[in-house]
């Protein structure tokens, strides 16, 4: 029972579902992920620019489909087949990368898959603010995260075992992500078949005028510091790199991914408790200064055991940014314009990300890791400093 006496609201039913589908594609994303600074580098040729090419672009493109996505996501019938699209385009164009010969050729393919990212997010993201009251919409989107990082557990644990145990190369590993890829794309379908619309639409009526303070006050300088941080935020390609770097054996990577996950996904619900609790600046702005902090100490490691702890605690980062971030969109202007808005919020930050990566990337290979370290984190401290003097808006009314 909460404070008023009332039971607890439960998470709707289609945001339990998208949890399980998203488990699955992130299952499939995270077996490839990890392989690709080690794929590029060494095998294709590629450098540390090119991996900050290669999120960079990919994330730019992604987030140019997902504002003409966010804009049919306002037609309720558009959702579920971009939503099945989505998740289909990004099934085929993953396994292909482990077909290859160059790594231009990845930079095309990991493009196509967040195509795939681009098209789905906006529905999504509308269907489970739509569906969620406003005083669980932050766990809601906590536990679609959670989901998301438990497939992403799995994933790089069986490309390890694959890689240690089974003996074969990062190419074969890729491949092999088809087959959980095809598995969300059926729960996809299964997981959208009997949507209450009609909830729907009274959910939406009802959330009409509950934007959160943040949204009157600050809102817009608030917008602004969450596409800041994603310019600043180090590319994770390169995060991969630096603790590779620091002597981080290639197969243990997709080891130390899984667990880098483990600590996202247990941290992602209570992530978006705090959310609903402290409202999203508070929370997003403990996110900023965390990942200074894990910034700073991987700048400063020097051994692989020191690495990978500052690396795990990089996950701690998206606990306390991505449901937030996510919840303060879902209510910046109530449920009327929901979808273009989801669709601006997820451009913006892609397009933020591709000069962000190009010049970090590039910040490597001319500097070290070190200093570009040191100038992401140090940038993000300005943005939570920024944060923290915006004028104060109190919490949302939560019911819990």
């Amino acid at each position: 029972m909460n404070k008023q006496g009332r039971p607890p609201l439960a998470l709707p039913r289609v945001v339990k579902r998208l949890g399980v589908v998203s488990f699955f594609n992130d299952f499939a994303s995270e077996m490839v992920y990890p392989l690709l600074p080690a794929l590029v580098t060494t095998r294709l040729g590629g450098s540390a620019v090119t991996l900050g090419l290669l999120d960079g672009l990919s994330e730019a493109v992604s987030a140019i489909i997902k504002a003409t996505s966010g804009w049919l996501a306002e037609r309720a019938r558009w959702r579920r087949p971009l939503i099945v699209i989505g998740y289909g385009i990004a099934t085929v164009a993953r396994p292909a990368m482990g077909i290859v010969s160059g790594a231009w050729q990845v930079i095309g393919l990991r493009a196509a898959d967040r195509v795939g990212k681009g098209v789905r997010t906006p529905p999504r993201d509308t269907i489970i603010a739509d569906v969620s009251a406003p005083g669980i919409r932050g766990r809601a989107f906590g536990f679609h995260r959670g989901m998301d990082h438990a497939g992403a557990v799995v994933g790089p644990l069986v490309a390890w075992a694959a890689l240690v145990w089974g003996g074969a190369d990062p190419a074969a590993v890729i491949r092999w992500s088809l087959i959980p890829g095809v598995l969300a794309v059926m729960a996809v379908v299964w997981a959208l078949g009997r949507i209450d619309l009609p909830m729907v639409r009274r959910d939406r009526v009802s959330d009409q005028g509950t934007a959160p303070d943040e949204a009157q006050s600050g809102g817009r300088v608030l917008f602004g510091l969450v596409v800041g941080f994603a310019f600043i935020r180090f590319p994770e390609t390169l995060f991969l790199l630096r603790i590779q770097d620091l002597g981080v054996a290639v197969a243990a990577v997709p080891l130390l991914w899984a667990f880098l996950h483990v600590v996202r996904s247990l941290g992602s619900y209570p992530g978006g408790w705090a959310s609903d609790v402290l409202g999203p600046k508070r929370t997003m702005v403990v996110g900023w200064l965390l990942y200074a902090t894990v910034c700073v100490g991987l700048a400063l490691s020097h051994t692989a055991l020191g690495a990978s702890a500052w690396f795990l605690a990089f996950g701690l980062v998206a606990a306390a940014t991505e449901s937030p971030e996510r919840t303060f969109v879902a209510a910046a202007g109530g449920a009327t314009g929901r979808g273009r808005r989801f669709g601006a919020y997820h451009a913006a930050v892609g397009l933020a990300a591709l000069p962000g990566s190009l010049f970090l990337g590039a910040l490597y290979a001319g500097r070290g890791g070190a200093w570009a370290l040191a100038v992401s984190g140090g940038t993000a401290a300005v943005l939570a400093l920024i944060g923290t003097v915006t004028r104060h808006a109190p919490r949302a009314p939560t019911r819990t």
